[in-house]
């Protein structure tokens, strides 16, 4: 049973000494919308906050306030020389921020972050882990050495006594501490980054032809490959929908689909591509349908947003997205990398206006139970002063 947010931010103690937290991520963009507010209420709490990452789309961070510090991680397989440089860079960051907590997300962040910091003697290291990303979901050869490479760099820079790592599900939790990459005593489960319940309000279903959404970045990983594919079938089937693409490209993953994919996909007609929505709670209220077939999560913020919206939810069932709904009764599961399932799951939430009615207030209501920002801010603030307590 997970433990029933607040509604009230805790009001936490300010330390008797300024503590600082410095946040490690991949790209800016990504912290800022998944980790700012946690940041933005640490400072409140009186920590002194500070934000490493990659530069792209830092604007909100610099607005914010809080002082950032650019990094060139190259996210991806990269050479042992890349990576090297990204330790000596974040050796030297630790070193002039002297931070008393860093808080790493990304795998990279997590994995070369955690050696910088045992290097430099940071007190405190917390990892934010959502199972092993697309390292995790690669096959072949090269995966599979790269594996063997990156679980000693992990168990290393993590199972330590000045380190916690925070799991977003418990089937990621319960893998890492199988391995061996993780103790019991230093594991923690905080479910995902939260929604903010007043920016994303559930509302009515739209009006004309059905919108089935897909917000996420424009990567097979997510099930995009998949979504075009059901959409085809369901085309075929005469069923009558539009299917748009809510999400960036993203060619830095190695699973990122290209613009001449992309493109080609909008000619036939059987997608469209929205871009990278700016207002998201508008995108919801425009869909009928949130779809988000992904291979494996952590927990994802879309669903979270889609069921604050009031949408009904078709995701695969898979680690992270069957958390984030109650099946038959906020959404629909199907297997992974399975078109033709997603297809007929659509079609049977399609056809029913009255069971999507249904679905997405079920699925404001579970949001309202679980997934409040406001309870994984908590959540974050309560392991932070455990942290630097006397």
């Amino acid at each position: 049973m997970i433990e029933q947010p607040s509604r009230h931010l805790v009001t936490v103690s300010e330390p008797a000494e300024r503590r600082r937290i410095l946040y490690v991520a991949n790209v800016a963009w990504f912290f800022a919308s998944h980790r700012l507010p946690l940041a933005l209420a640490a400072r409140a709490a009186g920590y002194d906050v500070h934000v490493a990452a990659g530069s792209e789309g830092a604007s909100a961070i610099l607005e914010s306030g809080l002082p950032f510090h650019p990094l060139n991680v190259v996210r991806g397989a990269t050479p042992l020389r890349n990576d090297l440089e990204l330790l000596q860079s974040l050796v030297r960051l630790y070193r002039g921020v002297a931070p008393d907590i860093v808080h790493h997300v990304g795998m990279k962040p997590v994995v070369f972050g955690s050696l910088a910091a045992r290097r430099v003697g940071v007190p405190w290291v917390v990892n934010a882990v959502s199972g092993m990303g697309t390292l995790a979901l690669a096959r072949g050869a090269r995966a599979r050495v790269r594996r063997l490479i990156v679980r000693p760099l992990l168990r290393a820079g993590s199972n330590r006594p000045r380190c916690r790592v925070i799991f977003q599900n418990a089937v990621d939790q319960a893998e890492y501490v199988a391995t061996g990459i993780v103790s019991p005593d230093r594991a923690v489960l905080i479910p995902g980054s939260g929604v903010d319940l007043d920016e994303f309000r559930a509302s009515p279903q739209p009006d004309g032809l059905p919108v089935v959404l897909l917000p996420a970045r424009v990567i097979y990983d997510k099930g995009v490959g998949e979504f075009v594919e059901a959409a085809r079938l369901l085309r075929a089937r005469g069923v009558l929908a539009r299917f748009a693409l809510a999400g960036r490209l993203d060619p830095d993953n190695a699973t990122g689909v290209t613009r001449d994919v992309l493109d080609r996909w909008v000619a036939e007609g059987v997608v469209e591509w929205w871009g990278e929505a700016g207002d998201m709670p508008r995108a919801y209220r425009a869909a009928a349908v949130v779809c988000l077939p992904s291979y494996r999560e952590g927990m994802p913020k879309a669903l979270l947003e889609a069921a604050a919206s009031g949408r009904a939810i078709v995701t695969t069932d898979t680690p992270g997205c069957r958390d984030c709904i109650e099946e038959g009764r906020t959404g629909l599961l199907v297997p992974a990398r399975d078109a033709v399932a997603l297809a007929d799951a659509l079609q049977v939430l399609l056809a029913d206006n009255a069971k999507r009615i249904r679905y997405g207030a079920a699925g404001r209501a579970l949001a309202e139970r679980q997934f409040d920002v406001r309870f994984v801010i908590d959540r974050h603030l309560a392991l932070y002063d455990s942290l630097v307590a006397p």
